[in-house]
């Protein structure tokens, strides 16, 4: 009979590329992964890896045990979670990626919560954007995560995967308080073109999205400035170097050199859960979800209903 422990790690070879990368996900030496494909080998009768340079490269025989493997773990997954709702109990582990703000704002009160009603379940939460935690639930690294979109552009969800909304998280535009706009109860966005902006890193969804509508407005933006903290883009508007557009949720503290205008034509965006659909009927997936629905701060819409 095949281990299936020694399935996961050729599947791991298989995505993440190599023995290395597997290891690192797996969380396990390099020799542990090489020890356990060495031993699926002679299982097999077949070999698995071959060389490829500095690395190394799946066999036919591998591709196929792979496709396998894949199909293999996939019923694993769903069979542990029948099994939690045979059982009704939220246990086990849970492992959560979520966005910067989404941890400041949401994951503090959700994860008292959920370690005070449900102390058999245990959470490893992981800060990461929306545009890598997503595929690191697809393929089975962690169980959910908080992630994103905004209103005028959806982020796509891949196959495979459901969700569950959790708010509608309003932006705001954070300008020096020396700004010629900034004593507007609004601010049309057209109003500030040609204004030298600060976003979050060139890698975020944040980023990108920022370009797109500024370039949507017919202003081509002039971003000097990246930072990823809320905090930090703050303090470089304060010191007069360009505005930026803020979400609501995890805001901190606003600098007394800075004012907040909301837009006239408000942007928004979408936090919600998402989790692989092998995985539904875990209690431990609904009752994260809702205690990130019960974390929302009061000035912020919660959503209760589902969406798959």
């Amino acid at each position: 009979m095949l281990d299936l422990e020694r399935l996961r790690a050729l599947h791991s070879v298989a995505t993440y590329g190599s023995v290395s990368a597997a290891a690192d996900v797996l969380h396990v030496t390099t020799s542990a992964v090489s020890q356990q494909l060495a031993k699926l080998e002679r299982e097999t009768g077949q070999k698995l890896l071959e060389r490829n340079g500095r690395g190394v490269r799946l066999t036919d025989a591998a591709e196929l045990l792979v496709a396998h493997a894949g199909r293999i773990l996939s019923l694993v997954e769903q069979a542990q979670a029948d099994l939690e709702a045979h059982r009704g109990s939220v246990v086990g582990q849970l492992t959560v990626a979520a966005f910067p703000t989404a941890i400041r704002g949401l994951m503090p009160a959700a994860l008292r919560a959920l370690r005070a009603d449900h102390p058999d379940l245990r959470v490893q939460l992981l800060e990461e954007d929306p545009m890598r935690s997503m595929p690191l639930v697809s393929r089975g690294d962690f169980d959910m995560a908080v992630v994103q979109d905004w209103n005028n552009e959806p982020l796509p969800m891949a196959e495979g995967l459901c969700k569950g909304v959790i708010c509608e998280d309003v932006a705001d535009v954070a300008v020096p308080s020396g700004h010629p706009l900034a004593g507007r109860d609004t601010i049309d966005l057209k109003e500030l073109a040609g204004d030298p902006w600060i976003s979050s890193s060139p890698d975020s969804i944040c980023c990108d999205w920022l370009l797109r509508t500024l370039r949507a407005v017919d202003s081509e933006p002039s971003i000097d400035h990246m930072a990823y903290e809320f905090a930090t883009q703050l303090s470089l508007v304060e010191a007069g170097l360009g505005n930026a557009i803020l979400p609501r949720l995890g805001r901190c503290d606003v600098p007394p050199g800075v004012v907040i205008v909301p837009l006239s034509d408000p942007l928004s965006r979408r936090v919600y859960a998402v989790w692989r659909e092998e995985a539904a009927r875990r209690p431990a997936i609904r009752a994260a979800l809702g205690a990130l629905r019960a974390a929302v701060p009061a000035d912020l819409p919660a959503v209760s209903a589902i969406t798959g």
